[in-house]
């Protein structure tokens, strides 16, 4: 995701194939160091994880707007996280990454909105993926109050999907630019102790060195 010319060919493919490109998701990630302190972080993995998590967005994001400006239309959407919007859930260099894409979201949809292309952001909690699932087995009380405010229930990879169709489809004609929270899992408290919670909760993930994301 971080090769232009792949990109390009990608895109030109699908083109060639269907005759235009009406959706482009931009959902390639990765993480970083699961380590609390700044100082024991290296540069060549924050340098790998930007690379992957900003550079691939905003290669996506350039030539799936190469097609769709001639055509006039299109949805551009990148998936971003929790970590888009609040700091201390993630490792640094996730948590950078994914507030650039928040950036480069609104920037391209004051740019593109000129061409009928809407381009906006996905930011989900915690999603029950195999990976994640493994943890909530294992530490059910921990997970339950790191990770769910309405009791009961885990956002589902579904969840997600049938949101970001929402996004793609015509049904979001006049829907461009925004950051879409799923905030299931946060206190619904806006103030920072609210947040503060969570990080904490956080940290005792990492102290158990589980190897999960967010």
């Amino acid at each position: 995701m971080c090769i232009e010319l792949d990109i390009e060919i990608a895109i030109n493919f699908a083109v060639k194939e269907h005759g235009k490109l009406d959706i482009m998701i931009n959902n390639a990630a990765i993480t970083g160091q699961p380590k609390l302190s700044i100082l024991e972080n290296e540069k060549s993995v924050f340098e790998r994880v930007m690379s992957v998590n900003v550079t691939g967005v905003f290669l996506g994001t350039k030539h799936a707007a190469r097609v769709m400006i001639p055509a006039c239309s299109g949805s551009i959407i990148s998936i971003g996280s929790v970590s888009s919007t609040i700091g201390g859930v993630a490792d640094h260099a996730y948590t950078c990454s994914k507030y650039a894409i928040v950036g480069l979201t609104k920037n391209v949809a004051a740019e593109l909105g000129v061409f009928g292309i809407r381009d906006n952001c996905m930011s989900p909690y915690f999603i029950a993926t195999s990976m994640g699932t493994s943890v909530s087995k294992n530490h059910p009380d921990l997970f339950s109050n790191a990770y769910s405010n309405l009791k009961g229930m885990v956002l589902q990879v579904d969840d997600v999907a049938h949101a970001t169709l929402f996004l793609a489809s015509d049904e979001s004609n006049y829907i461009m630019g925004i950051i879409w929270h799923w905030m299931e899992a946060l206190p619904l408290s806006t103030h920072p102790l609210a947040y503060s919670r969570v990080a904490s909760l956080r940290k005792r993930y990492l102290h158990l060195n589980l190897d999960h994301k967010i």
